[in-house]
C-alpha cells in the first residue's frame, strides 16, 4: 500500500470512529451501481444529470403517459370521459410513432 493509500484509510477509518458515516442516506442498503458502459462517453453526464433530476428523454416520457391513459381506460365508466382518453391515447401513440420514425 503505497503513502497515498494508507493516508486515505487512515482518514476514512477517522471518519468512521467519529460517526461521520453514521446518517447518511441510504445506510445498510446495498450501493446501486449504474452500468452506462453502452452510452457513449461523450453522453454520460448529460444522461447522470438528467437522471439525477428525475428528468425522462421525451420517448420514456411518452411510453410513461401512454401507460397511464391505458390504466385510466380499464377503470374509467363513464363513455364520454372513455372517449377524450382514447383521443389523448391516440394522439400520444401516434407522437410516440413519429418519435421512433426520426431515429
Amino acid at each position: 500500500m503505497n503513502i497515498f493509500e494508507q493516508i486515505a484509510e487512515n482518514r476514512i477509518r477517522q471518519a468512521q470512529e467519529e460517526g461521520f458515516f453514521d446518517n447518511i442516506p441510504g445506510k445498510g442498503r446495498p450501493f446501486e451501481f449504474t452500468d452506462d458502459s453502452s452510452t457513449p462517453e461523450d453522453l454520460r453526464l448529460c444522461h447522470k444529470l438528467l437522471q439525477n433530476a428525475n428528468c425522462l428523454p421525451p420517448e420514456m416520457e411518452l411510453r410513461k403517459e401512454i401507460y397511464s391513459l391505458r390504466q385510466l381506460m380499464e377503470e374509467t365508466r363513464d363513455e364520454e370521459s372513455r372517449i377524450r382518453i382514447q383521443r389523448k391515447l391516440n394522439r400520444a401513440l401516434i407522437s410516440l410513432g413519429e418519435s421512433a420514425r426520426l431515429r
